[in-house]
């Protein structure tokens, strides 16, 4: 199979993939590609494909079955994303403890105040940049909290972790990785000797299973690490992303804003339609797997095409239409199988009162016409665009 070079595409792969997904779902469900930063592996773009893969244990999420190793698990150390069962199945336990749905519910106030005030914030002018004003701040101020993080470290956060999911270079990605180590290291130190707290992260330091199990320092350095990126980084791409997707589809916002109950069919549909997650991190061909009529070799490298697999006609019958009545169930958005997002519930919950509470305050929100060109992220992982200028 010849090898399809991503990068050849240009910005405009960039700006809208979902195309030149198409183009190579009709040639087949998986090809041989090389990305932007000229790395090459297997790409799957078909919905029953993707969500077949993202469960199968032949591939391996761990890079240590090939012998390889990520950057950031090298200076961070395992955490879920790079951990196979039984290791995931242990520290998947562990946090689901503390990390509970009536944990995630208890934070429903909260979320709502912190979003009030920040729209509070934005109305005066009458224009922002969304992300600046209100995608980035609503999810890191919510993790922080969470988590007990100091808000006063947030836009550190927020610069490291976007060059990790959104690498300029491996210099600079490195750079990132390391400082957010050391951070942490230190943060972690200050809980254990602060003593008892309410937040997760000082939960996480006292948890243990039945069977007296419970994290190491360095299991806790990166179980905090995912939280921290995950828990805002793709939530921040979610509003932003799911904003755009109604203020460019006007009959889709004039629907929602005449039956509100129309919402959380709304957000699904953002999921599906332009989510936050373009593919999923790495996995590892344990052994030779066949996809279609193409075997993956064993050891190779496979990206699981989430948003590809969210846009096969196969499964969502015209799935470039953005249609907040649509059946969404079964979209790839927050992966399947064992690596399920941890986090949906509070991503589903942050996403829907930032929408809700966006319409209802601005009537007239629009897309801002003199923003000139929209400076989307690089890289397959994140799907998302670093402004959204808009104006009521």
């Amino acid at each position: 199979m010849a090898t399809v070079d991503l990068s050849a595409y240009g910005e405009d792969f960039t700006a809208d993939p979902y195309p030149y997904y198409a183009k190579l779902r009709e040639a087949g469900p998986v090809h041989h590609v090389r990305t932007a930063l000229g790395n090459e592996v297997w790409l799957i773009v078909g919905h029953a494909e993707a969500r077949a893969a993202l469960a199968d244990p032949r591939l391996s999420k761990s890079p240590a079955t090939v012998g390889r190793r990520m950057l950031d698990e090298e200076v961070i150390g395992p955490y879920l994303l790079v951990l196979d069962p039984p290791d995931h199945t242990r520290l998947r336990r562990l946090v689901a403890r503390e990390f509970t749905a009536r944990r995630v519910e208890a934070l429903r106030p909260r979320v709502q105040r912190i979003t009030d005030e920040l729209i509070d914030a934005m109305a005066p002018a009458g224009h922002a940049d969304l992300v600046e004003a209100l995608a980035f701040p609503l999810p890191i101020t919510v993790i922080c909290e969470l988590l007990g993080v100091p808000l006063a470290d947030r836009d550190a956060f927020h610069a490291w972790s976007t060059e990790m999911v959104a690498p300029t270079g491996q210099e600079a990605e490195g750079a990132a990785v390391r400082a957010l180590a050391a951070y942490l290291d230190g943060l972690i130190e200050d809980k254990r000797c602060a003593g008892p707290a309410d937040d997760l992260l000082s939960a996480l330091l006292r948890t243990s299973a039945e069977d007296g199990d419970r994290l190491s320092a360095a299991e806790l350095r990166a179980m905090a690490y995912l939280l921290l990126i995950a828990g805002h980084e793709t939530t921040v791409n979610l509003i932003s992303g799911g904003v755009r997707a109604l203020l460019t589809h006007p009959d889709q916002l004039a629907a929602l804003r005449t039956d509100p109950g129309l919402l959380d069919g709304a957000v699904e549909e953002m999921l599906r339609h332009d989510g936050p997650v373009e593919t999923g991190t790495a996995r590892f061909a344990r052994e030779p797997i066949r996809v279609g009529d193409t075997v993956i070799p064993r050891g190779a490298a496979v990206l699981v095409g989430i948003g590809a697999g969210d846009r096969d006609p196969e499964r969502f019958p015209d799935p470039d239409r953005f249609d907040i009545r649509r059946d969404t169930g079964g979209h790839l958005a927050f992966g399947h199988g064992i690596h399920y997002c941890l986090g949906a519930p509070l991503a589903r919950l942050e996403g829907r009162i930032a929408v809700r509470g966006l319409l209802e305050r601005f009537p007239g929100l629009s897309l801002d016409p003199a923003a000139g060109p929209l400076d989307w992220l690089p890289g397959l992982l994140m799907r998302g665009v670093r402004r959204l200028p808009v104006r009521w």
